[in-house]
């Protein structure tokens, strides 16, 4: 079930939790790491941070060394496509992973235990603001970390593509 269609102590907890300053000094060390090692011994079929927030990892290549890079992300599933937020926990610079999709669009993400061919678009103008007012409404505590930085945190769509996907 999406966070905010959930409700409780629990999930008011973690939403605070995750805003506050230590857990952005913290998580961004501890919480990829996890979400990698435990997808990669449950093959692609458990993602701990997705517990919080509902969670792919993307495969891009390297912006500037085209190798590949696994990324464990908070995402917001669209109908048929997944929203993934450059929060990168409410630091000032941009995550990695955005210029990546930037340099090279065209990407990978392993959700629910499936393998999907992407191609990433970079949301701007009033599509980007009707995005970010869902993802606001989806977890709040975005509006924290946009708060705490100067940058404009980015916003990309991902669609599948027919080639390589595992449910074309």
């Amino acid at each position: 079930m999406a966070p905010s269609t959930r409700t409780g102590y629990g999930v008011r907890l973690i939403q605070k939790v995750s805003s506050g300053r230590a857990f952005a000094k913290v998580a961004p060390h501890i919480v990829p790491a996890l979400d990698r090692a435990v997808h990669r011994l449950t093959r692609g079929k458990v993602l701990p941070s997705a517990r919080m927030l509902p969670g792919v990892v993307l495969t891009t290549r390297g912006a500037r060394s085209g190798l590949p890079r696994r990324t464990p992300l908070a995402c917001m599933p669209e109908d048929g496509t997944w929203l993934l937020i450059g929060s990168n926990f409410g630091r000032p610079g941009h995550p990695a992973w955005t210029a990546n999709l930037l340099a090279h669009p065209d990407a990978e993400i392993s959700w629910e235990g499936r393998d999907i061919a992407v191609r990433a678009r970079l949301l701007e103008g009033e599509e980007r603001a009707a995005a970010w007012a869902a993802a606001l409404r989806f977890w709040p505590p975005y509006a924290t970390y946009q708060a705490r930085v100067e940058r404009q945190i980015r916003l990309f769509r991902v669609t599948p593509t027919r080639e390589g996907s595992d449910d074309a």
